[in-house]
This record gives structure tokens, sequence and C-alpha cells, in this order.
């Protein structure tokens, strides 16, 4: 995968500056994607029209000059590291390396990302190199919109995600429920904590891993973030919701469904047959040029149309539909573009969640996910699972 940084290269004309500089470790995904290169320790990254390494040691130096997108590959020692620690101590030798490696490069101004080491900054000041904060978050905006071989990323884990989803619908559906109403398996209660591991061990079989997932049933479910806990009940909504990352890609899925084991009720059924109708809603006005904000509206508008408040109705309520239909999709699970209000114009490549929902301590949750990719005349759903409530 080669970004195009045609862009970046714009806007440091416009901004005056000779290059960006990223201080980071490749979690930080700006910092993956300008590199081009996964490694666990920060290492520095600066753009000029090439991109240009520098490690503070030798560990990750050979590795680096095969695997990374970088013209250039340097260590510390380059830069005589070692004679400016005894010069000028070990701290302060760092700002005079990283000087002395943008000067190589004619560099003397400097745009950094939002977050961005303060020693790093104030040490590159102290050099007289001018170092700008670059607000509008450069990197984040061209990570937005995707090639073809980052949506290929990004759908081979979406189909690790159906197959730990598929895992966890087998487990409850296999459930019988005891006296307690409580779901049984194997002669155990089945508990939150049991289908989330079903769900990271079917992952991990197939190339994807996840830091945490959301395995919550009736009043945990009010919470769209609580990841759930304890026994799994009959009779309550059961959201579900995966959310992994390719380990060779670093690119994410995400999706949610909600199951009822036994009968859901009345309310339940009616409010997922209207997080249905929303999610369809909001599909339907997924184009090139509408903004995510018509996206969303589209979401409300039929919630509120059923007496069902919103936080664009009520911002201060608390149940209902309270947060925003969807986000990007990429190398972070939430990233640019936005779903929501004052979400901006969809461009074709950008990946997004549809993911409308209710929410109400005396009832639980309903939440119904699928992604899309943005395409030249509407979109690609990018998601191939059943919509089923009861099983």
């Amino acid at each position: 995968m080669e970004p195009d940084f045609t862009d970046l290269d714009t806007a440091l004309e416009e901004r005056a500056v000779d290059g960006y500089l990223i201080d980071a470790d490749s979690e930080a995904s700006d910092q993956y994607y300008l590199s081009g290169f996964d490694a666990p320790d920060p290492f520095v990254t600066l753009y000029d029209g090439d991109v240009h390494l520098l490690f503070s040691r030798s560990l990750e130096y050979g590795r680096a000059k095969k695997e990374a997108r970088a013209d250039t590959v340097e260590r510390y020692v380059d830069f005589d590291h070692q004679s400016k620690v005894r010069e000028h101590g070990p701290r302060e030798a760092i700002s005079h390396v990283l000087a002395d490696f943008l000067t190589a490069y004619d560099v003397d101004a400097v745009a950094v990302p939002p977050r961005f080491p303060l020693a790093t900054a104030d040490g590159l000041r102290a050099r007289g190199l001018t170092v700008e904060p670059d607000e509008e978050g450069l990197i984040t905006k061209l990570r937005a919109t995707k090639t073809a071989a980052e949506v290929d990323h990004i759908r081979a884990a979406q189909r690790a995600n159906e197959r730990a989803m598929a895992a966890a619908e087998e487990m409850l559906s296999a459930a019988r429920v005891d006296e307690s109403n409580r779901l049984v398996l194997d002669d155990e209660p089945l508990t939150s904590e049991r289908v989330t591991e079903e769900i990271e061990v079917t992952l991990l079989a197939h190339g994807c891993g996840l830091d945490e997932t959301i395995v919550a049933c009736g009043s945990d479910a009010a919470d769209p973030h609580d990841r759930g806990s304890g026994p799994l009940l009959a009779d309550e909504p059961i959201i579900v919701d995966i959310f992994p990352r390719d380990t060779e890609t670093k690119y994410h899925a995400d999706m949610t469904r909600t199951f009822v084991v036994g009968d859901p009720g009345d309310t339940v059924r009616e409010w997922y047959d209207l997080t249905a109708e929303a999610h369809a809603a909001a599909l339907d006005a997924v184009e090139p040029g509408v903004t995510g904000e018509t996206v969303h509206d589209a979401a409300c508008d039929v919630y509120e149309d059923a007496g069902l408040p919103t936080l664009r109705s009520d911002e201060s309520t608390e149940t209902g539909f309270i947060h925003s239909t969807g986000h990007g999709v990429g190398l972070d699970v939430h990233e640019l573009p936005r779903v929501s209000p004052n979400g901006g114009e969809l461009e074709p490549g950008h990946v997004i969640t549809i993911e409308p929902g209710l929410y109400d301590p005396d009832v639980g949750g309903v939440r119904i996910e699928d992604f899309v990719v943005v395409t030249e005349d509407g979109y690609e759903n990018l998601t191939d699972y059943p919509k089923e409530l009861v099983l």
C-alpha cells in the first residue's frame, strides 16, 4: 500500500514549513501510516517529500531498512550521539541529534501532530528550529480516504469478525434456560466473559486480535460502552459488538448485532424494528457529497417520528438514541470521517459504520451495526452477516 501524499505536500507548502515530523511508536496510527513501519518503541519519522526514519538504537535498524517505506533509515549513532552526550548530557543530546538529523535534509521548520512530545518540541526550538502544531491533523485526514488495498485489508478483518460473531451466536443458540432465567451451556452458566473468550479465540485462529469487546445483557446493554459481565439471561437483549484488528495489516473491522434467547417482549421488538428502519434510512442516505450529519439526521428522523428521544431532539437525554450514527474505521477503530452532528462531506474511499441504537436501563439496549465504503455512486456494504433478533 502506497499512500498518496499529494495533499500533505500541498498543506506543508501552504504552511511554509519544510516537513512533517512524528515522534511516536507505531501504535500511533499516523506514525504507522506515514512510515509504513511497525515498531513497539518510539522512533522519528520525517516527511519532506520523502520519508526518513531515525532510531535511537540499532535494534530495529536492519528490519526497517528491509520493511519500511522509508527513503532513508538512520540511527542516533550516525549523528555522533555519544559525543553529544559527553558534551551536553543524555537528555539535551537527543535534541542536538534531532536538530542535526533535520538539518541534514535542509529542514528548518516542521509541522507536528496535535499530540507530540513536549520535550521533543522544546528541544528542537532550543536548537533554533521552528515547530508548529498541526491542529487540523493532516495525516489523520489523509487516512480517512482508503485505497483499494486498504479496503481489502478491512474486508479481510471483517471476514474474521463474522466468524467470531457466528461463534458467539452459536453459543447463545445452544444454551438452555434454567429456573433462574439464566442461559446455561454445558451445565454451566453462560456468562459474558465466556462468550467473549470464544470470540477472542476465534479471532486469533483467523489472524485477528482485539483488546476488548462487548457482550452486554439487559441493563448492561443500556450503556453503549459497557463491556458486559456475569450470567447472560433469557428474554433480555444481548448486544454483541466486536471490533477486531488484523494482526498483520493492523486494519480494523466493526460489527454489532443484538440477540434475544427467548421472548424479547413488545418493547424490545418495537425498538429492534425501529433500529432496523433507522439503520436502513441511514444507509440509504450514504453517497459521495452528502455529509455525515445528513446520514445521522436520517437515523434521528426515524426515532423522533416514533416519539423516541435522540440527542438531536434533547441534548440532555440519557435514554433513547444517545450516540452518533457512526464513525470512520481503519487503522483506528474510531477515526475520521464522523457520521454525527457536524460530520463533514463523505468522499469515495471513506469507510464508515452505520450503528443506530436505543437504550434505557429499564429495557436494556438494541444496536445494529454494519460498515460500508463510500463509492463513486453510493456505497458497498462490507458486512455480510444476517440480522436476526430472536435465536
